[in-house]
């Protein structure tokens, strides 16, 4: 018999969706979209349905994206982020349960099909059948959502002739066994995203660290930037370098150099490793990026696009921020006036000697310091190939950046070096950077007394290179290797031991020759 039902005269959910799904063994759904939103609506007659609960809905996936199965999970992931699950209300955790319950135990499947396929899904329908061999048909305006079965005007015939139903039921089973049609079940990130979503709570800047476990903290941080829910996340080297960045800032400053090659995304690794310093250290100094002025604008765009970090770059006359906002300037005087956390200044500023530039930058106390083409920062003194060691040795005359580098090294916690090319003409020029990174930090060459055989160029890149070793006949001669600096716990667990045998705590790197004994 054939009924018919208006949102205008009765209640949709209550007078057809729970009614007819209360003791159905069965139920097949042809969406134009589908909405967590339903279980607010019918979570416990779904539940309640004692066989599968199948849905064919529409996606804005590219036919492209589906034709390896990662390419598919790629797709969906996108599609699912692209909707801004996260933003829900707290009101809205229970629904988002619910399906969660239902996927994961498969009691419902969702299928979406590309608009491209048979265009926008705009007819909808489904077949509920019951334990008793009856089934009913119905079709009309109403997608699977909250609104449409509670608060839109919707219109909705209901129909149980055979017909009808067989009708229907070839419909959904056409859509359902297309080949362009993907299953979540592919893509096991949404599930496992609406799970974090159940869980999810938001943890302030001051409460970060808090959070013992760098890993933790990081994942915390980055989960809802962009790079991860519109793209793919970080790639695992750049896992590594943002959580060891942490890692070392939390031992009392991250002194690295990142020597990935080009296209490799050096930028996005080095923005999260200074967003979460940042974080961590919330009431601490700016952060200042130095790179060649070409690049600042993309610094700026990555920044913003990737991990949604406000920035500002300096023009030479003025800050301007992400919003290409420009602000009050009075001249160089403004450079110690910028108005983010993340500053981008032109290495040409020092490069062209520009003093009160120079004296600005100096004037500030940093939570880290990034420098792009960090390679720029040269000696000009470079040796020959087949040098001498003491000619590899001599006292690097350094140019402009490097001077500088070096004496803002002491005013920053962290610092990261970033180049594809860490030696252009000779070795030294790695050990040149690790120089710049050892100026106010113990834990790069060696202490402040440069009495460890790290601060002799052409030793340490013996060793580097394989040329030479570390003595191993005599302990006391090997000691002097490992003693200034001593490395962290977590770099070997010969060094935990040394560590724990000395009772010496992480952020301490150097040691006497006479502490040997103590092992």
């Amino acid at each position: 018999m054939l009924q018919r039902h208006s949102s205008r005269r009765n209640r949709l959910d209550q007078t057809v969706l729970t009614q007819r799904l209360a003791g159905a063994v069965s139920y097949d759904r042809i969406a134009g979209y589908f909405r967590s939103s339903l279980f607010e609506v019918a979570g416990e007659a779904i539940a309640q349905v004692a066989g599968p609960v199948r849905i064919i809905c529409n996606s804005d996936l590219d036919p492209q994206d589906l034709i390896t199965a990662a390419a598919a999970q790629a797709a969906l992931r996108r599609s699912w982020c692209g909707g801004h699950p996260e933003d829900a209300p707290p009101e809205a955790l229970p629904r988002y349960r619910a399906l969660f319950e239902a996927l994961t135990s498969k009691k419902m499947e969702v299928r979406v099909l590309p608009d491209s396929a048979f265009g926008l899904i705009h007819g909808k329908a489904g077949v509920v059948r019951r334990a008793d061999g009856s089934a009913i048909a119905f079709m009309g305006s109403v997608n699977e959502s909250l609104s449409a079965w509670k608060l839109n005007y919707e219109l909705l015939w209901e129909d149980n002739d055979p017909e009808t139903i067989d009708w229907v039921q070839e419909e959904f089973d056409a859509l359902w066994n297309d080949p362009r049609a993907v299953d979540l079940a592919v893509c096991p990130f949404i599930a496992q995203d609406v799970q974090r979503i159940i869980a999810r709570r938001v943890i302030e800047p001051a409460d970060l660290k808090d959070i013992p476990d760098p890993t933790a903290a990081a994942a915390a941080v980055a989960v809802e930037t962009p790079v991860y829910r519109r793209d793919q996340g970080l790639w695992p080297h750049q896992k590594y370098f943002a959580q060891l960045a942490l890692e070392r800032h939390r031992l009392g400053g991250a002194r690295l150099v990142l020597a990935d090659q080009v296209g490799l995304g050096k930028t996005v690794q080095l923005a999260m490793a200074a967003m979460l310093m940042a974080l961590d250290d919330p009431d601490g100094g700016p952060i200042l990026v130095l790179a060649p002025k070409p690049l600042l604008q993309q610094w700026q765009d990555e920044l913003m696009e990737l991990l949604n970090l406000p920035s500002a770059r300096w023009t030479g006359k003025a800050w301007v921020d992400e919003n290409d906002l420009e602000y009050p300037s009075d001249g160089a005087k403004s450079l110690s006036k910028c108005p983010r956390r993340i500053g981008l200044v032109s290495q040409g500023l020092v490069v062209r000697g520009l003093g009160e530039a120079v004296t600005q930058l100096l004037s500030r106390r940093y939570t880290c310091v990034i420098v792009d083409e960090a390679h720029r920062a040269r000696r000009r003194n470079v040796p020959k190939v087949d040098a001498s060691p003491d000619d590899v040795n001599e006292r690097a005359d350094a140019n402009k950046l490097m001077a500088f580098l070096r004496e803002i090294g002491p005013k920053t916690k962290s610092m990261l070096l970033a180049t594809a090319t860490p030696v252009q003409l000779h070795p030294v020029e790695a050990w040149d950077l690790l120089h710049i990174l050892s100026q106010g930090n113990d834990g790069v060459l060696g202490g402040w007394t440069q009495t460890s055989p790290w601060f002799q160029a052409s030793h340490c890149l013996a060793i580097a290179t394989g040329d030479s070793a570390v003595p191993v006949g005599d302990v006391r001669d090997g000691w002097q290797y490992v003693r200034d600096p001593l490395p962290a716990r977590s770099e070997d667990p010969a060094f935990d031991r040394i560590r724990r045998a000395l009772d010496a705590p992480d952020t301490r790197w150097q040691f006497n020759p006479e502490s040997l004994d103590k092992l």
